[in-house]
């Protein structure tokens, strides 16, 4: 089997651009790996056009030997770009290695090790940033089925926290505590917000609330400052969503500090980088956590991955508070079920992309998520 063709879709989801990669091949197999990257669309679609040469012509089932090839050209880079164009690069493969199969990827990769995984929901709190809209959505949420849900209640905070914000996150959370009783889980979200100090404080005022993790509560590339974080406070920290090369990994967990570890499956290498992942955290006694604020698609390439991977502890989802027309552009994505998702068992990742619906749904440059600016929490779905 030849790779004959490839080609990118963009898929213009409010609050972050969906990039994707189809391959084409002699024998009519077709394969699906996203590459989303936030504002780093175009990037990435140009680092796939540079790597086209290395990629038309080639046996898409001979999927680590490519792998090697191509990094290997790129002079062992392991850049975000370079990362996700690699990562979705490597997903697609495997879509079409498991058709060619016959097999659901799931069964491809060795079978299950549970039927199903447990999810967590994100997203769920497009509004205002107020105690009584997060508690009320979060009653909302549990609700629908899950058991575990995060959020981000520090507004647009930076290394620092003023009394007054401090005062407020903290009320945003004991209202979800609150709301949600003690049996649901809950992870509170930092984007990389503070500095060692501030994320020392807050972490342990979280305490009280049994916070299910900490998250990235300092530069994630800072690993000396997230294990000095993890030290010091009385709540788990997880990290690794940025990471874009295994020894990241394996430099986080190698002093048991923190055993949550949560890499982006479109960073770590795709598919293959995900299981490499999984095996360095279960030599360290570590779960992961995949980080996933991606679209529909990666929650079933994640979802393969999670029911496979033994120490994978739950999935992130946002697809249930995406925009509605999320589903008509990509189609045959599992659905969140009283709080687990199940992989389908069509071969291949079993997703279909829908170019005539994606093509209404165009690139815009204003698609991204402002972190550092007041009102984000409603990607993009603010009033005018």
């Amino acid at each position: 089997m030849k790779i004959t063709g490839m080609h990118t879709i963009v898929v213009g989801n409010p609050w972050k651009n969906w990039l994707f990669v189809k391959l084409t091949t002699d024998e009519g197999i077709t394969g699906l790996g996203e590459c989303t990257y936030g504002l780093g669309t175009r990037a990435v679609e140009a680092m796939l056009e540079e790597m086209r040469a290395l990629i038309i012509g080639e046996d898409p089932t001979r999927i680590e030997g490519l792998g090697d090839t191509w990094q290997k050209a790129l002079f062992l880079v392991h850049g975000p770009i370079i990362s996700a164009a690699l990562s979705g690069l490597n997903i697609a493969c495997w879509d079409i290695a498991a058709k060619a199969a016959g097999l659901p990827l799931y069964r491809l990769l060795g079978g299950q090790t549970r039927p199903r995984i447990r999810a967590y929901a994100n997203g769920w709190y497009q509004g205002p940033r107020e105690p009584s809209f997060f508690a009320e959505r979060a009653a909302e949420v549990v609700t629908m089925g899950y058991t575990a849900l995060k959020f981000d209640p520090f507004g647009h905070a930076y290394q620092f926290l003023e009394p007054a914000e401090e005062k407020k996150s903290m009320a945003i959370v004991a209202a979800v505590r609150d709301a949600v009783g003690d049996e649901i889980d809950l992870m509170i979200e930092a984007h990389d917000r503070f500095s060692v100090a501030t994320a020392v404080r807050i972490g342990r005022l979280l305490e009280a609330y049994r916070p299910m993790w900490f998250e990235t509560p300092v530069l994630s590339y800072d690993i000396a400052a997230t294990l000095d974080v993890a030290r010091a406070i009385p709540v788990p920290v997880a990290s690794g969503e940025r990471f874009t090369s295994l020894n990241q990994l394996s430099e986080l967990l190698q002093g048991r500090i923190v055993s949550i570890a949560q890499p982006e499956t479109l960073r770590i290498g795709g598919v293959s980088g995900l299981l490499k992942a999984g095996a360095i955290a279960h030599g360290y006694g570590a779960h992961l956590a995949p980080h996933s604020a991606q679209s529909t698609f990666t929650t079933a390439v994640n979802t393969h991955l999670g029911v496979v991977i033994p120490n994978v502890l739950i999935q992130e989802c946002f697809d249930d508070f995406h925009v509605a027309w999320a589903r008509d552009v990509l189609s045959g994505c599992p659905w969140v079920v009283q709080g687990f998702l199940q992989p389908g068992e069509q071969a291949g990742i079993g997703v279909e992309l829908d170019e005539s619906e994606a093509a209404k749904h165009p690139y815009s440059p204003k698609h991204r998520l402002r972190l550092f600016e007041a009102g984000w929490e409603w990607r993009g779905s603010r009033p005018s």
